[in-house]
């Protein structure tokens, strides 16, 4: 730190200290925190370098009467500079941290209500214990009991605090313990784990339900806990708790199922017999089907590094989530029909179903009260049907069904949830049925949960043995007028999934096409512009399939889309303007438009492409028309030979609109459009004739008809350049407003100078015209001739005129590193105090401070 910056910093200090003068936000002071503790990082001793940080701390800890901001900001300084070891003693030596730490002295001084001074605290103490010595500062002063009854402050972001402090407060202990193992273990570091302990249990059952947020952020803490703890402190901590936890288990409160399988997960071991063992088995046996299914889809989401090791419980774990989907579907997913019997207890757990679902051979009104709950009920259908990918995937040791039999259940499912009543197969669950399709018909949820699903499973094994199920299926909800937008939209993605790992379309029936094709059109004229959006997207994700192998196996051959997406560009939403033009573009393939004619229409494509840059309102769409011309460019195997053709023509148009855009994102992609050209231009720049190489050319001649051959190749490139207008866009963007804009342009020079670099000798030069308003005045400022009057400048002495390096650098940094330095904040602290000051003697005098 500087001279004047600490000079700055001690008036700063004694401005805070004054009581009479507080700020009017604290948010200044979180930015100074942020640079004191970037310099600490750095290894700079704060004390040492700006002792007027510890006389602050002195006078804080001696006047309770100050801004509770101030006072927050004090209680996190002194956590900051008690975080080394030598400025954590200088601090003890002013017997500073007794006192500011001190959670009576700010009950006496009644501001321990307040959460800014508990935030204040907590942060403090958890940056004080990044040094060991702190660790017996916090037990021996006996902050464990306030920590604790922190865990359940009113204040949420206090609590979570507090949370994350006892952990870190516990773990430090263990590591503690572990580095001194030869010596008994530490009584005080004992009694805080015990008091710990004491707390966790008796908050984790709640005494109503309605208590039930407290015991989830208990639970939270010890699942943070045993994430990171090891032996003997989890063993401690797991034994000690097991009768609560078991007892929160069986209590059956659904909204704590989640945070207990976290707690579970975090001390479970496969391969010992424990308290989480038995917990888990707890767990996935209860009653409630929804608290089973979350179970099960919590252990498989956290058991990746035990599944080997642990089948039983993952074989489980897949046949519980899969049960739902058994039931309605009457899919035979467990590798038997409904009616499972004693006899084959190792495919399908009678006891085990006849609780989540109450088969029927349980009674008849256990089954209609689970169904009767029809929030609940659509709710575990939709976890099972998110966990269905992963479980498809299982090996077929722990699978009890083909992975195909999962695409059919899902395609049935879909069935049912579209009305289709022909689904149900046996007439002895007709009843039970019925309140079924009452819970699941026209469910967007399900629908939604079960699109994901089936587009997910496109990848599994044996999957395209469904494909003439799953396309009928997904082209019946892609025709339904009545489709929720966003249930087609994943209707869509679904097709595009499928279709991608389809190795042929030959299964797909004319019909099935043309009911495709007729849905497709209805949709791109749906009054609701996000069908049509959605509609259109869809039309240009099926132009770049990778398994279509020729135009003739295309779902919707292009003759009938390409008119969809050119009355999809006069589109009212800029959206879907937007979505027609990228669309279009995806049916670029290399080699593109190249050495064909183009048909009228394409060209009044092109025509109305361009009109839309120069006219439409909305930047979505000017964006992807410049998209639209990179990727036409880019599909190219070498760019066109004609300077008259189309597209070099329309790239010339683009280049010259679009430098000229409003929106900086517009040109920025104009400079990328510019970077293909340049690219294209010096790919063959270093080729020479030839004859330069003669073996029996005397060596001066063939060096120096290298380099007149690679000057000459590079005075072609450049004035190539100069005629597309890639150089007036680059000019043009170097002197932007937009930081963005003019960054990119300023190394796309810069590589063009290095390409030329050295050649200057012998290139015979290339010039370039400046407008004389605009960017070229600014450029002539840049070269300091705006007095001259010529309007042609080198393009050689441009660019080594223009300190290019010196500007990236200026770009390439944030637009406020100038006023953003420590200094700036430490004057506008100190200016705010003044104004403030200021304004106490004028109480209709606003006060507007900068805080960042």
């Amino acid at each position: 730190m500087d001279r004047e910056s600490a000079s700055l910093l001690a008036t700063v200090c004694a401005l805070l200290a004054d009581s009479a003068k507080p700020l009017p936000d604290d948010t200044s002071l979180e930015k100074l925190l942020d640079r004191l503790t970037e310099f600490s990082e750095a290894g700079v001793s704060l004390p040492d370098s700006c002792p007027c940080l510890l006389d602050f701390i002195s006078t804080i800890a001696s006047n309770s009467t100050s801004d509770p901001s101030i006072l927050s900001f004090a209680l996190k300084l002194s956590g900051l500079l008690a975080a080394t070891e030598d400025d954590y003693r200088a601090l003890q030596e002013r017997s500073v941290l007794d006192i500011i730490f001190s959670v009576q002295r700010w009950k006496d001084a009644e501001l321990w209500d307040d959460p800014c001074i508990r935030i204040g605290w907590i942060h403090g103490l958890k940056r004080m214990l990044l040094h060991p010595k702190a660790l017996a500062f916090f037990v021996q002063s006996g902050f464990i009991t306030p920590l604790l009854q922190l865990q359940s402050d009113p204040s949420m972001f206090v609590a979570s605090a507090a949370n994350q402090l006892l952990a870190h407060i516990l773990l430090a202990i263990q590591s503690e313990n572990e580095e001194h193992a030869n010596i008994k273990t530490n009584t005080e570091h004992s009694r805080v784990v015990l008091q710990t302990t004491d707390h966790i249990k008796e908050s984790l059952v709640p005494k109503e339900s309605t208590l039930a947020a407290g015991s989830r952020q208990v639970l939270k803490l010890l699942a943070l806990i045993l994430d990171q703890a090891r032996r003997p402190l989890r063993d401690q901590l797991l034994t000690a708790l097991a009768a609560s936890l078991e007892k929160l288990a069986e209590a059956g409160y659904s909204q704590m199922t989640p945070a207990l399988m976290d707690v579970i997960m975090a001390g479970y071991s496969p391969d010992s017999d424990d308290v989480t063992s038995h917990l888990l088995s707890s767990m996935l046996n209860v009653n409630k089907p929804t608290d089973l299914v979350q179970a099960a889809a919590a252990f498989l989401h956290q058991s990746h590094s035990c599944a080997s090791s642990d089948t039983a419980n993952i074989r489980r774990v897949v046949r519980i989530l899969l049960l739902p989907l058994h039931f309605v579907t009457e899919h035979p997913l467990l590798g038997t029909g409904m009616n499972c019997t004693s006899k084959q207890s190792d495919r399908c757990n009678p006891l085990l179903y006849s609780k989540i679902f109450s088969a029927p051979s349980a009674d008849t009104a256990i089954m209609t009260a689970q169904l009767k709950n029809k929030s609940m009920f659509i709710s575990m259908i939709c976890v099972c049907l998110r966990n269905a990918p992963q479980v498809a995937l299982m090996p077929p040791g722990i699978l009890p069904c083909h992975p195909a039999m999962i695409v059919l259940s899902v395609v049935t499912l879909l069935r049912i949830c579209s009305g289709d009543a022909s689904t149900s197969s046996s007439s002895s669950l007709d009843g039970y049925k019925n309140e079924v399709y009452r819970c699941i018909v026209s469910s967007g949820k399900v629908q939604k949960s079960a699109l994901e699903a089936l587009a997910s499973l496109s990848s599994s094994t044996g999957a395209d043995s469904t494909m003439k199920e799953v396309s009928e299926i997904l082209l019946h909800y892609m025709s339904n007028p009545d489709s929720d937008p966003t249930v087609l939209q994943k209707s869509y993605k679904a097709f595009v999934q499928w279709t991608s790992v389809w190795t042929d379309h030959s299964f797909i029936s004319q019909q099935l096409r043309e009911d495709l094709f007729m849905g497709v059109e209805k949709r791109a004229c749906d009054p609701r512009w996000e069908v049509r959006d959605s509609t259109i997207e869809f039309l240009g994700q099926l132009h770049c399939v990778p398994s279509r192998k020729s135009a003739d196996s295309a779902l919707l051959s292009e003759c009938l889309t390409a008119p969809l997406l050119r009355e999809a560009l006069q589109d009212p939403e800029s959206y879907v303007r937007a979505s027609a033009i990228s669309a279009l573009a995806r049916g670029f393939v290399p080699g593109g438009l190249q050495g064909t004619e183009l048909s009228q229409e394409q060209t009044d494509t092109v025509d109305r492409l361009l009109k839309i840059l120069c006219e439409d309102t909305e930047g979505f769409a000017r964006r992807a028309v410049v998209r639209y011309f990179m990727t036409w460019l880019s599909s190219c195997s070498s760019p066109p030979s004609s300077p008259h053709s189309l597209l070099l023509e329309s790239v010339r148009v683009v280049l010259s609109r679009g430098s000229l855009d409003l929106d900086w994102e517009v040109k920025v992609n104009t400079l990328e459009l510019a970077e293909l050209l340049l690219d294209a231009a010096f790919l063959d720049h270093g080729r020479c004739t030839g004859a330069e190489n003669h073996p029996y050319a005397p060596f001066s001649t063939r060096a120096n008809g290298q380099a007149w051959a690679r000057g000459a190749a590079l005075d072609s490139a450049l004035s190539s350049l100069v005629d597309q207008g890639v150089f007036s866009v680059l000019l043009s963007g170097l002197v932007d407003c937009d930081r963005p804009v003019a960054l990119k342009a300023c190394e796309l020079l810069i590589r063009i100078r290095e390409t030329i670099n050295g050649m200057a000798d012998v290139m015979s030069g290339v010039s370039c015209e400046l407008p004389e308003w605009g960017w070229g005045k600014e450029i002539r400022k840049v070269l300091k001739n705006e007095g001259d009057e010529s309007r042609s400048v080198s393009v050689c002495q441009v660019l080594t005129s223009l300190a290019l390096d010196e500007r990236r650098v200026l770009l390439s940094q944030s637009s406020d590193h100038v006023h953003n330095s420590f200094q700036s904040l430490l004057q506008d602290i100190l200016s705010a105090g003044v104004t403030l000051g200021d304004a106490g003697k004028d109480d209709g005098q606003e006060v507007i401070v900068d805080c960042y």
